[in-house]
Formats: C-alpha cells, sequence, structure tokens
C-alpha cells in the first residue's frame, strides 16, 4: 500500500536551501503555496521536505538522504559542471557492494548519497 517516500530534513534559513537545490542541484519548488518554515522541492520522480530549524547545530545533524539514479555519471558531472562541492570522503566510487555512489553536503550539513546499482 505504500506507494512514496519524502525525506523531512531540518533547514536553518528556508532562501540559501532553496538557492542550493534550485540553482546548485537543478531542483524545482514543489507546489504553488509558499508556506512559512516549509520548503518542498522536487527533481525527475523524488521530493524532499524541509522544515525550518534556525537553531540548528551543524556541526551535529545527522540528517541523511540516499538518493538513486540510473544515471550517476551524467549526475556527478552536471554537479561538478555547476560547481557543487563534493563531500571530500565523498567522490564517486564503486562500491564493495555493488553500487556506484557520490555524496555531498547541503548548507545545513544534510548528507545526500547518490548511487546507482551496477
Amino acid at each position: 500500500m505504500l506507494t512514496n517516500i519524502h525525506p523531512k530534513l531540518p533547514m536553518r534559513d528556508k532562501a540559501a536551501t532553496n538557492d542550493f537545490y534550485l540553482n546548485k542541484l537543478g531542483f524545482q519548488n514543489f507546489g504553488s503555496a509558499d508556506f512559512d518554515g516549509y520548503l518542498m522541492v522536487e527533481k525527475d520522480n523524488i521530493q524532499i521536505h524541509f522544515f525550518e530549524f534556525k537553531e540548528l547545530d551543524t556541526t551535529t545533524n545527522y540528517g541523511q538522504v540516499y538518493i538513486r539514479t540510473n544515471d550517476i555519471d551524467h549526475l556527478y558531472q552536471s554537479f561538478l559542471d555547476n560547481d557543487v562541492t563534493i563531500h571530500p570522503n565523498g567522490a564517486l566510487h564503486t562500491k564493495p557492494w555493488g553500487q556506484r555512489e557520490f555524496s555531498l553536503l547541503d548548507p545545513d550539513n544534510n548528507l545526500l548519497t547518490f548511487g546507482q546499482s551496477i
């Protein structure tokens, strides 16, 4: 009966989060309403929701999302072309568990890992 999942991550600054996801990662705003303290973005078949947490300590934020893709090499290169900083330990790599993955951090230290089965 489950049909989809939309992770909710913390954000300190809605404008900064919106700018990063739209202008760096190529997402679009989801929905026509602008909700105070809440943001919804989408790209292709996924959505990520954000809730305002102004006091968030980014050094202790462990928000994480694993996003599957069917064209990891193109996605990785498109982020590099758009000057997205890849996590220092998250360069594109084939993992022993049969995934090609890379990771990055958003402005609030939410870890986004992208993966494709090989």
